[in-house]
């Protein structure tokens, strides 16, 4: 096990390139799953998957754009059957929060025949600064679909760490760690945590799903991706996750980064400054 290569799919993703980093620093043999690594992976060629799982021990499971997109679930089922067959032993999946598609999928990794390991996981911080976010951030004016309701933000630094425990360490399979961070915070909270640490004036408006909708057609983003987050703000972001989960803690034996702390290394890198 130690030998074979761990392939993370998504491995130049928020996760997945924080998950590479630790396993070079471990110094554990790991792949690539993307379309510019050789062999390549691409979730919409399937003839590009067996050569990605040729030797592999253990998989990263990060599928893109979202489980929640449509055909997700036909995805993750050729690609575990495929995966148990070149005989991957442990399987890691990256799910998300009250998502009835993500979880019809850890339905699937569970049955597939593996050890399985899900990261059931809150709103990524990073998507503050690695994300769509970012510009709005920058220009100082963030406009979301997003009230009241609070979200446990959850570091991907957490996520990662979870992620190769559970990859290269024993006692980790069978688990379903729910990953939040140990605050709840709404949105436009977030964002004045943010203004506050850079010093900055940035706006907060709330508008209509559809609304929001517009504004990122007006922007040139692809339908898939308006739809997809047009889902998760209208269904995922309705106080059904309003809670805090102890994964983190179950998982590492430590408690998770704060959102503060997060955006105070952000701030110092100077990523958010205004033009």
């Amino acid at each position: 096990m130690n030998k074979a290569p761990i392939l993370i799919l998504g491995g130049t993703g928020k996760t997945g390139k924080r998950i590479a980093q630790l396993l070079q620093e471990k110094d554990r043999p790991f792949r690539i799953g993307s379309r510019a690594a050789s062999p390549s992976f691409d979730w919409e060629d399937r003839t590009t998957w067996r050569a990605a799982l040729e030797g592999v021990a253990a998989v990263y499971l990060s599928y893109f754009p979202d489980l929640a997109a449509p055909g997700a679930a036909d995805a993750i089922r050729g690609f575990t059957q495929l995966a148990a067959e070149a005989g991957v032993k442990k399987i890691v999946l990256l799910s998300g929060r009250g998502e009835h598609e993500a979880q019809a999928c850890e339905e699937i990794v569970i049955n597939a025949g593996m050890e399985w390991t899900i990261l059931r996981c809150a709103w990524f911080s990073q998507n503050f600064s690695e994300g769509y976010l970012l510009e709005p951030l920058q220009a100082g004016f963030v406009a979301l679909p997003a009230g009241g309701v609070r979200e446990p933000f959850i570091d991907a630094d957490d996520i990662a760490d979870v992620a190769v425990a559970a990859l290269t360490e024993d006692g980790h399979a069978g688990e379903l760690y729910e990953l939040t961070g140990p605050r709840l915070l709404t949105f436009a909270e977030a964002v004045a945590e943010v203004a506050k640490a850079t010093g900055q004036q940035i706006q907060y408006q709330q508008v209509s799903v559809d609304e929001y909708a517009d504004m990122l057609e007006e922007y040139g983003l692809p339908n898939e991706f308006i739809s997809l987050i047009s889902h998760l703000f209208s269904e995922v972001l309705d106080g059904r996750n309003e809670s805090l989960t102890d994964g983190v803690q179950r998982a590492l034996k430590r408690a998770p980064r704060d959102f503060g702390d997060y955006v105070r290394t952000t701030a110092a890198s100077g990523i958010w400054n205004q033009q």
